[in-house]
Formats: structure tokens, C-alpha cells, sequence
């Protein structure tokens, strides 16, 4: 039995999509000066869904969509959750959105 690289990690309202490549128009987005990548920030807590390792690039084309290039295993930490191994690999960040009575989508508040 061999070990299959996930194809969706998820971690509260964010979850990752592994994909064959990054979009040729995405450009690096910079790491907050404690050296971190932060994928989404908690509206209601301050906290953070980031990653701290050097070998992982957070990328935004020109729609807006974000992307990640996690060269080594890294980890996928939150104050209010388990810590998440990603594996090497091309993966596009997904914010899960929430349905509101006006029938329009809004980000999830975590």
C-alpha cells in the first residue's frame, strides 16, 4: 500500500486544492514582517491560518484566486486548531463562504 499526497486539506474555514500549476499572472504576496504567510485572519479572534517555513511562496493572479507552492513539508497552523502537514506540491487556497438571507455569498467568520 503506498501513501497518495492529498488532493484537499482543510483546516477551519480555509481549505487547500491541490493543483497541477500555478496560474502564469500570479505574483508573490509578501510574508508579514514575523516572517509568516497568512493565508486568512479570523475576523471575530485575530487569529491566523499561516505558515512559517521559507520553503513555501503564497501567490495571487490577477483574478484575485491565491495559490501555494510549498517546496517542503509544512505546517498548516491555527490557535484554534490541529496543526496540518502539507506536502510538497502546487495548491490553490479556497476561503469557505457562507449564504445569507440576501442570497449573497460572504466569508465565514472563524
Amino acid at each position: 500500500m503506498h501513501k497518495r499526497t492529498p488532493w484537499m486539506i482543510r483546516q477551519g474555514d480555509v481549505m487547500l486544492i491541490a493543483v497541477q500549476g500555478i496560474r502564469a499572472d500570479a505574483h508573490d504576496v509578501p510574508r508579514e514582517a514575523s516572517g509568516r504567510l497568512v493565508l486568512a485572519y479570523g475576523e471575530r479572534t485575530g487569529h491566523a491560518h499561516a505558515l512559517h517555513e521559507s520553503g513555501v511562496r503564497m501567490l495571487r493572479a490577477v483574478n484575485q484566486e491565491v495559490f501555494l507552492e510549498v517546496r517542503e513539508t509544512a505546517t498548516l497552523v491555527h490557535e484554534e486548531h490541529e496543526r496540518i502537514a502539507i506536502p510538497p506540491g502546487a495548491y490553490r487556497v479556497v476561503r469557505q463562504r457562507e449564504w445569507t438571507d440576501a442570497e449573497e455569498p460572504i466569508a465565514v467568520a472563524d
